[in-house]
Parts: structure tokens; C-alpha cells; sequence
């Protein structure tokens, strides 16, 4: 999922809100007015939930269920809803803190991760564009206070793929008179049933429009509507409690301000957002950070704990576990850096590096990949049994790459740019 950021600050004390009627700014006798929590993203703090969504993350990996209780130690934290703009009554945290959060949880559980990164993500959008339909972001946020809200875009298909690589969807939005009607399946839809929300790509089919080069947009869906039916299709390497199954919507009924659409190019061309990484899809990296800080952690305490026979003291002490140990912790210092750099450089106003963006997503995910594979390699058996996390933690560390732009992409789109083609 690609996701944009925006921070807009109301003056401290002001009621905010969501207008069922009016949108963003109406006057308060309209609005339905909530107050989200400030989380505490202090070192202490984010470290308390991260052991508590890793004290569940090893039964949620095998049973493939729904992390409920990692979203909910993220929830009580106030950290899945810390990106809500204040207008809206929420933190308004920028991509700083973002990343932060996404670093502990993803430490904690890489599932638990991927599906906070995509809500923040979402929230972030609607920080931005304020598209979404009024009632429904309302309504989004007061399930938010009571408990883990999820939204996630749904986008790829089983015939297409992933959209960032071209193509339309076969998913259609019929127009009628009160507004659209949806049909399609959909793959690889994050969250599944504990979606609250889908954003759902589909094309535009109405009256006058031009078949040849139709509209394009994301249609918000509530996750109960009748004429949804989740297909179990999600076993995968990782993230297996992400719970990223394919969903099936027949006449699923929306208002008609439900669809939301993607413009094209000056040059009239639809061009897919997630082609191209932006400073604000930088949450899925700094989930799989997280994951190599868990690596980082169980190695130490492994090599700190392991005391073989014919050594007599703890590996921890030789020479060799010392030197995989500092190349563990050399390539997380480099992930941690091309993040936390790119996204300080746009803090202090520097923007000459987005153009390789992209770039650095690819490098932070192979030093990411590279760190927990350093730890796994060096332990031998114990680095591969599922009685340890290292194994684990190696399958989830190398979704890393799925999340798009793929380093394929990446690296075509950045040498086009350099040899000016």
C-alpha cells in the first residue's frame, strides 16, 4: 500500500472533528467530535509494547489467526490511530514518529506490523486529501477509540497481480442512481476479516463514460457490507498471521460518494502512486528494522546463554560470535540511518534526495535481510528450529521485498533517470 502524509494542526484545546454533513472544519453543532489518545512514544514506552506483541507473536505465526492481541496492546497504546491529523482530533504525528512506532511493533510482530503500517498509512492519506466520504471517517474513528479499527487499500488481483507494475483492475464500480455497485475479487487483501474498512481499487463504469479510457479510483467500502465473501488463500512463507486472504465483493452497495478517484498525468496516462516510493511509504521498511532488531536481540541473548561443552564458557565471548554480532548490528546501523536520514533531510527542508527513494527502500530492505540472515547463518541448527525465533523472523524479514517498488522496478526507473532515457 502507498500512502501520503500530511500534518495539519488545530490550536491546542480546539474541538476537532469529523462533519457527517459538512466535511472537515464544520462547525461543532455538526460534528461528531473525538478525542484520540497522544500516545507515549517514549524509548520506555515503546519497548513495553513491543514485548507485549512479541509475547503472542510465536502462537499467532502458527496458527495463522488474526494477532488480536498484539493489535490490541498497539491500540491501547494509541499507537494504531497516532497519525490522525488533529483537525480530526488525533496526535498528528509526522513520518518521524511514524517510523518509530512501525520500528517497536514491527520488533515486536512483524503481522502486527504490516497491518499497523497500512492504518497509519491510511490515516496519513486522509491527513493529506480529506477524500474520504465524511460519515464513514466518523465513524472509522469512533471504532478507533473503542477498540483496533483497520483499513487497508485493496488493490492487487489474482489475474493482474500487482498493480504498481501497469495494468487496470477488473474490479468495477457500476454507477447508479444513488450510487455504486461493486463487483470483483481482489488478492492479497492485508487484514482480512478484521478489516474494518477496505479502499478498494476498481474502475469506473457509468453513463458517458469512455470505455477506452475509463475513470480510475479507490471506492471505501465498510467491511460488513452484504456481498462480501473472504476466500482462505493466504499461506504464505511470512507474515502468516497477516491474515492477507483474497475477498470476493458481489453487489456490494456504496454512496456515491464512495468512489474517490486517481487522476491522470498531464499527459493523460494513469500512472500507479506505489511505482514510486515517497518519504510517506517509508512504514513497511521500518516494520522489517523491527524485525532485524528482534534478530539483534535474541542472537545476543542466544550467544550470551549458550555455553557448549568443549568451550566451557558462553559463545558470547569468542572472537568469532563477536564479529557476527558487530555485522548484525552494522547492518541495522545502515537501515536505521538511510531511513531516519532521508526522512530528517525532508524535515530540515532538503528534498534533492527523493528522487532515490525508491533507492533507499531497496538498500534498507537488503541490509535488513542481511542482518538476519547473518544470525541465522552463524548458529547453525539452532538459527533453523521453530523452538527459537530466528527462523520465524528470517520468514518475515524477506516480505521485505514483496512491498512495492520492488528492487526491479527500483533500480530500471533510477538508471532511466541518470542516463536521461
Amino acid at each position: 500500500m502507498t500512502a501520503v502524509v500530511g500534518e495539519e494542526h488545530a490550536p491546542s484545546g480546539q474541538d476537532v472533528g469529523v462533519s457527517e454533513r459538512g466535511g472537515p472544519g464544520a462547525a461543532s453543532s455538526e460534528a461528531a467530535v473525538v478525542r484520540l489518545p497522544v500516545p507515549d512514544l517514549s524509548p520506555a514506552a515503546l519497548a513495553a509494547v513491543t514485548a507485549e506483541i512479541a509475547a503472542a507473536a510465536p502462537e499467532y505465526d502458527r496458527t495463522g489467526e488474526i494477532p488480536v492481541r498484539g493489535l490490541e496492546a498497539a491500540h491501547r497504546a494509541g499507537l494504531l490511530t497516532a497519525t490522525v491529523a488533529a483537525r480530526y482530533g488525533g496526535p498528528g504525528v509526522g513520518p518521524l514518529d511514524a517510523a518509530r512506532i512501525l520500528i517497536a511493533i514491527g520488533e515486536g510482530d512483524a503481522s502486527v506490523g504490516l497491518l499497523a503500517a497500512n492504518n497509519l498509512g491510511t490515516h496519513q492519506g486522509q491527513a493529506l486529501a480529506s477524500h474520504w466520504p465524511a460519515a464513514y471517517y466518523a465513524e472509522y474513528l469512533r471504532r478507533g477509540l473503542e477498540g483496533p479499527a483497520l483499513a487497508n487499500a485493496v488493490r492487487a488481483e489474482p489475474e493482474l497481480g500487482a498493480p504498481a507494475r501497469g495494468g487496470l483492475p477488473k474490479t468495477t464500480a457500476r454507477r447508479t442512481a444513488d450510487g455504486w455497485v461493486l463487483n470483483g475479487r481482489k488478492a492479497y487483501a492485508t487484514g482480512g476479516t478484521a478489516l474494518a474498512y477496505h479502499v478498494v481499487w476498481a474502475v469506473a463504469d457509468e453513463p458517458g463514460g469512455d470505455p477506452e479510457r475509463p475513470r480510475v479510483g479507490h471506492v471505501i467500502v465498510p467491511g460488513d457490507l452484504p456481498g462480501i465473501t473472504w476466500i482462505d488463500t493466504w499461506d504464505h512463507l511470512g507474515l502468516r498471521a497477516s491474515n492477507t486472504h483474497d475477498v470476493r465483493y458481489t453487489d456490494v452497495e456504496v454512496p456515491a460518494d464512495a468512489f474517490i478517484e486517481i487522476p491522470r498525468g498531464p499527459d493523460g496516462v494513469y500512472r500507479d502512486p506505489a511505482m514510486a516510493a515517497s518519504v510517506h511509504a517509508f512504514g513497511h521498511p521500518a516494520l522489517y528494522i523491527g524485525v532485524a532488531r528482534a534478530a539483534r536481540s535474541a542472537f545476543v541473548q542466544y550467544a550470551r546463554e549458550r555455553v557448549p561443552t568443549a568451550l566451557g564458557r558462553p559463545i558470547a565471548t569468542t572472537e568469532r560470535i563477536q564479529t557476527v554480532a558487530g555485522e548484525i548490528d552494522a547492518q541495522i546501523a545502515q537501515a536505521e540511518t538511510l531511513l531516519f536520514g532521508a526522512l530528517l533531510r525532508i524535515e530540515a527542508g532538503d528534498t534533492t534526495h527523493l528522487p532515490q527513494l525508491s533507492l533507499l527502500k531497496i538498500q534498507i530492505a537488503r541490509s535488513v535481510i542481511a542482518a538476519v540472515n547473518t544470525a541465522v547463518a552463524a548458529l547453525g541448527n539452532p538459527g533453523l528450529t521453530r523452538h527459537l525465533p530466528f527462523e520465524r523472523l528470517l520468514r518475515d524479514v524477506l516480505c521485505v521485498r514483496v512491498h512495492p517498488p520492488q528492487e526491479d522496478t527500483a533500480l530500471l526507473a533510477a538508471g532511466r533517470r541518470l542516463l536521461g532515457q
